[in-house]
């Protein structure tokens, strides 16, 4: 799996945005519908959070590539599918195949493995998701990311 090519533009500038970046031998895909741009940012939302929240839970303090090692398999890849059900119901589209996104997230990780992770600006990454959480249980319905919250939670986020 190429982690190339991952970023994704819509809108009226798109082809602008795609022109400008190729000349710094940048690439950027203009997706085919709002949807297929939904999925794209809906994934590379999930990487960012996943992959720090992952990175910091339970008193780590992990790269990148540490996360995307095989012992944390298990722990990522159920933390990648909870949150792409929920987030991709709130926003109203759903990851084609979720092997095949976990795949492009393991390549990705690789691909900057030597970043720190850090969960940071809390409002618009990790607080997005917590926020669908959030409105679940005021409604009175279960929570649909319950590890997403109690990573949160261990790390005294809530």
């Amino acid at each position: 799996v190429n982690p190339e090519g991952l970023t994704k533009a819509s809108g009226p500038w798109a082809e602008e945005l795609a022109a400008k970046l190729a000349k710094g031998d940048l690439s950027c895909a203009i997706p085919a519908s709002e949807d297929e741009f939904l999925k794209a940012a809906l994934e590379k939302h999930i990487f960012i959070c996943v992959t720090n929240l992952v990175g910091q839970v339970k008193g780590r303090s992990l790269t990148f590539g540490q996360v995307y090692e095989e012992e944390l398999n298990a722990e990522r890849q159920a933390l990648v599918k909870e949150i792409a059900a929920a987030g991709g119901e709130y926003v109203g589209v759903q990851l084609d195949n979720i092997d095949e996104t976990d795949a492009r997230l393991v390549a990705y990780g690789r691909s900057v493995a030597d970043f720190p992770t850090g969960v940071k600006e809390f409002p618009w990454r990790n607080g997005w998701f917590h926020d669908i959480s959030k409105a679940a249980v005021e409604a009175g319905k279960p929570d649909p990311m319950p590890l997403h919250t109690a990573a949160l939670e261990d790390l005294g986020l809530l």
